[in-house]
């Protein structure tokens, strides 16, 4: 039976820690930010941790 394939556009956001959580980067830096506040733009650098209902999903798609 074949390999898994992992797919490398989840594999490029996500990243698995030593525990098996699962980091992610937040939404909403990517432009516009002259109308966020500077308090805001900061939280908004702080990785997240990937919900339990959404864990199952990604470690389907990146295997290894």
């Amino acid at each position: 039976m074949p390999k898994i394939k992992t797919r490398k556009a989840f594999a490029k956001r996500f990243k698995i820690t030593k525990k098996g959580k699962i980091k992610r980067q937040r939404a909403g830096r990517g432009h516009l930010l002259a109308k966020k506040s500077r308090k805001r733009k900061r939280r908004l650098k702080k990785s997240a941790l990937v919900s339990r209902a959404d864990k199952k999903a990604i470690k389907m798609l990146m295997p290894y």
